[in-house]
């Protein structure tokens, strides 16, 4: 049996029609916000594309929800730990308290259950839009969020490629020539980098900055080693660095939980921080700013990366254009007690 074909959505008129699928909703429905000629050329497509409304869009057209969702695929055991995720709910309850919208927010395992999650919601009309984080490559979740005109802000590394989902963004692979370049400056030839889940999108970037700085700075050897972002991996991998005939002289975490299971480990085996081994994290809380050596990092505002990305999916629920992508604060090296330059040979 032949494989069906796909049925015409709302973001394919809207990329057809050169607007925001908040505007194609408006002229399908016959609702105000959209002019007299943009609403027949946008009819006039949905025409050609045989496109048919679902129950789904229908519930759209005549009344909002109220509430946007949060989708984290993260082991819940470790949420607990992380500051980066409390922070950025933070910055996005600030966003939606003035809009008087609320947040639907649900942890789940799997990038499949993730997508199930989001059919589901739209289907029973229960969210508005989305906010999605931890983009991949050829990421299905936006050719889903496309396929069901769902409206969704996606925060990530660079500009959105897709005007049908705007990102806001935060430059990683700067970020790492940052961290890296500095710790390389401070003269480490032999440098580590305890990664996260290895198909995230920033994960790849900061991989690539440090393997872009073999050749430019001359390093002994540059690794990058993905782990699903626990203390415990951050521990084992680290064990296994300082255990190396030539051992990295300094190691870079991609967040705070991790480093501090590195710097314990150091500990451990008399590895002295940062006189023979310097530690650096992506990410910045308080935990490593109490801790003795106190841990270099990248210092973001995450509560305003959480405001910037609601006030963007609100503004393109009711947009009659494409929203464009939005830049995020900008990171800031935060130099402490935790690096300094590599031991004399």
């Amino acid at each position: 049996m032949p494989p069906q074909p796909r049925r015409a959505t709302i973001g394919d008129i809207a990329r057809r029609a050169g607007v925001s699928k908040g505007a194609v909703s408006f002229a399908l429905n016959d609702r105000p916000g959209v002019s007299a000629e943009t609403r027949q050329r946008i009819l006039a497509i949905a025409q050609e594309l045989n496109w048919r409304p679902n129950s789904a869009a229908q519930a759209l057209g005549q009344s909002r929800a109220g509430v946007i969702g949060f989708v984290l695929n993260r082991p819940a055991r470790i949420l607990g730990t992380e500051t980066f995720f409390p922070e950025l709910l933070s910055g996005i309850q600030l966003g939606l308290s003035p809009a008087h919208t609320a947040l639907h927010m649900l942890v789940v395992s799997s990038l499949e259950e993730e997508v199930e999650t989001y059919r589901e919601w739209w289907h029973a009309h229960r969210v508005d839009g989305v906010i999605v984080v931890d983009p991949r490559a050829n990421d299905p979740r936006l050719a889903l969020l496309d396929e069901l005109g769902l409206p969704g802000v996606l925060i990530g590394s660079h500009p959105s490629r897709d005007t049908s989902v705007p990102t806001v963004w935060v430059d990683d692979s700067e970020a790492a020539r940052t961290l890296f370049g500095y710790l390389a400056a401070l003269g480490h030839r032999r440098l580590a980098h305890v990664a996260g889940t290895a198909e995230f999108e920033h994960t790849l970037l900061r991989s690539e900055v440090l393997q872009s700085f073999v050749g430019q700075f001359s390093l002994e050897s540059a690794t990058s080693t993905p782990t699903d972002y626990s203390a415990e991996a951050a521990a084992s991998e680290t064990r296994r660095l300082l255990s190396l005939p030539e051992r990295p002289t300094a190691i870079v975490y991609d967040n705070d939980v991790m480093a501090l299971a590195g710097l314990r480990v150091a500990h451990e085996m008399g590895i002295a921080v940062p006189g023979s081994l310097s530690i650096a994290s992506f990410d910045d809380s308080l935990m490593v700013r109490l801790v003795r050596p106190s841990i270099t990092t990248l210092t973001r505002d995450t509560v305003e990366l959480g405001e910037v990305a609601v006030r963007t999916l609100l503004d393109a629920l009711d947009a009659t254009a494409p929203v464009p992508s939005r830049p995020g604060p900008a990171p800031q090296l935060s130099v402490r007690e935790s690096t300094a330059p590599p031991p004399r040979a």
